[in-house]
């Protein structure tokens, strides 16, 4: 764990009740600082989330594969030896997902905030914060992509570089009772994991049929002051389809290890849903996120084999996302080069993806805790997928820089002479989470703190 400061700690101050500002407001309070945690809902609501619950999931409910020696498990695993908050809400609120860990929307929610209703460190206000000051108070800013528009401001001000925009999507999410079973199966994907998803199957006349109908489907019509600058990792369906008749059958209705368990066969096509709560009253459509009218939602996604009477809970929709440049602005630690009492965690430190946004918030907290407690904290080896976050959002290429998931690409490679002497990528992967895990461990394991800092 942590080793105690000297002398009495600042208090720390948390904008953001999603899911970098309660990780890193729990990792500080958890090491023995004060924090304050503001965060604005329900007081003033966003336009995508529901409620004001901490933690609460606007989009997928996936946090990604749990396959041994993928970039996304590595992550994850290397939080756990951290002893991550929210994940350990997220295993403890788990539903049947395959190989994949996805969570009980409520449950998640409401154990996070069990969790900070439990931590005496932590005081929570509910309202909006539109100033940052410098000179003031240790501050975490983990609003997320939703981040209000006088907060923004702020940002912009103190960063002289502006923030970057892009708009992200939600799937829909029907009713489990309204999917008619005779007409799906259910299967893992090559029958990795256990069989968990429900499988809508595909012929080619009826994908045809679907296609026809989604690239000429009437999309909201954006207002004047909106760019669809789209993020590529999660482009809109008929985004991704008016790329080519073919682009989905390679997307997100990838048949391929998807046969069906009745006919022996392989379909054209697959619309895989996925569990959304405990209850398995509610599936969502993955990577169905769409900029589609509710109305054409409705006719057009009942077009798909199973869905025929489904009633939708939730529509898909489109709302802005906001980051700063990281490279132009952040340091190693997480805080404004040139302002190193303002730290940033979670999606608006060009991260993607939840799983992200609650590393960058561990980081953050256990930063800005040393900072708090005047300790010096030896920055995360790059060679971990942690560090090797932190390096793109703080070192990647401007002028190509935008969000991104933890992928093998952003990992530190291996040497020249192993990757010619080694083949499988498989046991490649094997290898560089292997040394990633060891770099964790010995830097977790050293305490990570130097001397005292001025």
């Amino acid at each position: 764990m942590f080793v105690a400061g000297w002398g009495v700690a600042e208090r720390i101050r948390v904008i953001g009740g999603g899911l970098a500002g309660p990780e890193a407001a729990l990792t500080a309070a958890r090491a023995g600082v004060d924090v304050d945690l503001y965060e604005m809902r329900p007081v003033q609501q966003t336009p995508a989330h529901q409620t004001g619950d901490f933690g609460e999931l606007v989009c997928s409910n996936s946090l990604k594969s749990e396959s041994e020696h993928t970039a996304p498990w590595l992550l994850k695993q290397e939080m756990r030896r951290a002893g991550s908050p929210l994940l350990a809400c997220a295993d403890a609120s788990a539903v049947p997902a395959g190989h994949a860990l996805a969570v009980d929307r409520e449950e998640f929610s409401r154990r996070i905030t069990a969790a900070i209703e439990a931590e005496p460190r932590i005081t929570v206000y509910r309202t909006e914060v539109t100033e940052l000051d410098p000179d003031g108070p240790l501050t975490i800013v983990a609003t997320g992509p939703l981040t209000s528009s006088a907060l923004s401001d702020e940002v912009a001000r103190l960063t002289g570089r502006g923030n970057l925009a892009f708009y992200d999507s939600i799937s829909p999410i029907v009713e489990a009772e309204s999917i008619d079973m005779e007409r799906v199966y259910f299967a893992a994907r090559w029958d990795k994991g256990t069989a968990d998803y429900i499988n809508c199957p595909m012929t080619r006349e009826e994908y045809d049929r679907f296609y026809d109908a989604l690239v000429t489907a009437e999309t909201v019509q954006e207002k004047e002051w909106e760019k669809l600058d789209y993020f590529e990792g999660c482009l809109p369906i008929e985004e991704l389809a008016r790329r080519g008749r073919d682009t989905l059958r390679f997307g997100p209705m990838k048949p391929v290890g998807l046969r069906d368990p009745r006919t022996g066969q392989t379909p054209w096509a697959v619309v895989q849903l996925r569990q959304e709560n405990l209850r398995a009253d509610s599936y969502n459509l993955v990577g169905f996120q769409n900029h589609l009218k509710y109305g054409e939602q409705a006719r057009i996604l009942r077009m798909i084999p199973g869905l025929e009477h489904a009633k939708f809970m939730r529509y898909g929709q489109i709302h802005r996302n906001t980051y700063i440049q990281g490279p132009a602005v952040l340091a190693e630690r997480l805080h404004l080069r040139e302002h190193k009492r303002i730290y940033f965690a979670g999606q608006i430190s060009g991260v993607e993806g939840y799983t992200e946004s609650m590393a960058m918030g561990l980081l953050a907290g256990v930063y800005a805790a040393g900072a708090a407690q005047r300790r010096e904290v030896t920055p995360v080896p790059r060679g971990t997928a942690l560090g090797s976050l932190v390096n793109y959002i703080t070192r990647a290429e401007l002028k190509r820089f935008q969000p991104a998931n933890i992928t093998f690409d952003l990992l530190e490679p291996l040497e020249e002479e192993i990757r010619r002497r080694v083949r499988d990528k498989k046991e490649r992967h094997r290898m560089q989470c292997e040394r990633a895990l060891a770099a964790f461990d010995a830097w977790w394991s050293a305490g990570r703190t130097g001397s005292p800092s001025a």
